[in-house]
């Protein structure tokens, strides 16, 4: 066969050789640009703390009630009429402050007659005693009459302490509540229901309930000589407007029982309450100072972080400024702060700003936490003119 020539057979080869020459130069202009060296980005700048030791109080926010130092439930000792209610609902009473008067006529009476009895019988006992030193009566007739007189002294003893219960006292000082009878009411001796109720409010309890498994921490530690623990804590209140309470109280005990439905142990602090806020019953927030940690370590919240399985973390510097990662073991929260109770020591460099971009192993610039960043000096930064 004949090759054929022409135009066409020439622009075909011009456009192969010109694709040809496009990928030539394509082909170095990729490995030229494969071959320049990579920027690297400089180390992260982040802000430092340098960990110390501290005394560190440890303190507990529990929730609690109020109650009253003393209760009282008046009730009648004796039955009878109530003829005069004493008191004001509601007002402070003194202990031996009369309350409630039962009409008192059936025991005047009763009393008046035990008296007269118990004289008839002093009387007689008094002539045997004279006779038996004049041999006039035998000794077995002076054993009976003293023997009466000493049951008339009894009777009229009984029938005037009942004539004393006519007028009913308050035994204690405190508070006093609303009276549950009216004048005219019927009551009787050892009745069910109390006539009224008196409270000492000042001082006043507040009890809060605690973690067993933390009071039983606190104990070892202070065991350990790691807790200087005080055996009468001061303890803050806040009341349910979240305002501070002005005065503070004292842990007074503990008690020796765990709850087995909540596992709990329940304190009590005293307070005085001499302008009479706290009620019984008032819902409360009260803080317990349970001790001091006089090695303790606090570091910001925001340094610790949490790994795959949950445990805390921390990123210290090494003498090279690498970041390296720690496995901490912290207590409590206090204010903004962990207490860090293993994992950290002190004079170690710990990461507080930008943990969020080094990663474990990395350098950094440090700087002190809370200073302004350093200026980058890179191939974008801009230059001062000479002389400047």
């Amino acid at each position: 066969m004949t090759a054929r020539s022409g135009p066409n057979v020439g622009n075909t080869m011009s456009r192969r050789i010109s694709l040809l020459a496009c990928s030539l130069v394509l082909g170095a202009g990729l490995s030229a640009c494969d071959q320049a060296p990579q920027q690297q980005m400089p180390p992260a700048q982040v802000g430092v703390i340098t960990v110390k030791e501290q005394p560190v109080a440890l303190t507990t926010e529990l929730p609690g009630r109020t109650s009253p130092y003393a209760v009282s439930e008046i009730r009648p000792q004796i039955s009878g009429i109530v003829k005069a209610r004493l008191f004001e609902e509601g007002s402070t009473v003194k202990a031996g402050q009369a309350l409630y008067q039962i009409e008192p006529a059936p025991y005047q009476a009763a009393y008046a007659a035990a008296a007269a009895s118990l004289t008839s019988a002093k009387t007689r006992a008094d002539r045997y005693a004279v006779l038996l030193t004049e041999n006039a009566i035998s000794p077995q007739n002076n054993d009976d009459a003293r023997a009466a007189y000493l049951a008339a002294q009894a009777q009229a003893d009984a029938a005037r302490i009942n004539l004393n219960y006519t007028r009913i006292t308050a035994p204690i000082s405190g508070r006093i509540g609303a009276s549950t009878v009216t004048v005219g009411a019927l009551v009787t001796a050892q009745q069910t229901t109390a006539l009224t109720t008196v409270s000492t409010l000042d001082p006043i309890y507040v009890d809060v309930d605690q973690s067993s498994a933390e009071l039983v921490a606190l104990k070892r530690a202070a065991q350990a000589g790691t807790l200087n623990a005080d055996g009468s804590a001061r303890v803050t209140l806040k009341l349910e407007d979240g305002s501070d309470y002005a005065h503070a109280g004292k842990l007074q005990f503990t008690d020796v029982t765990v709850d087995p439905n909540t596992g709990a142990v329940r304190l009590r602090a005293i307070f005085p309450n001499p302008d009479g806020l706290l009620l019984p019953g008032l819902y409360v927030r009260a803080t317990v100072s349970q001790g001091v940690d006089p090695k303790g370590i606090l570091v910001p919240q925001q340094a610790v972080g949490r790994d795959e399985r949950g445990q805390p973390t921390a990123l210290v510097l090494d003498e090279k400024n690498i970041a390296r990662l720690r496995v901490l073991k912290t207590g409590r929260a206090i204010g903004a702060d962990w207490q860090v109770l293993d994992g950290l020591k002190p004079g170690e460099r710990l990461i507080v700003e930008g943990r969020g971009k080094v990663q474990p192993d990395m350098p950094v610039v440090p700087q002190p936490m809370g200073a302004a960043p350093a200026a980058a000096n890179g191939p974008g930064a801009a230059q001062k003119p000479a002389g400047h």
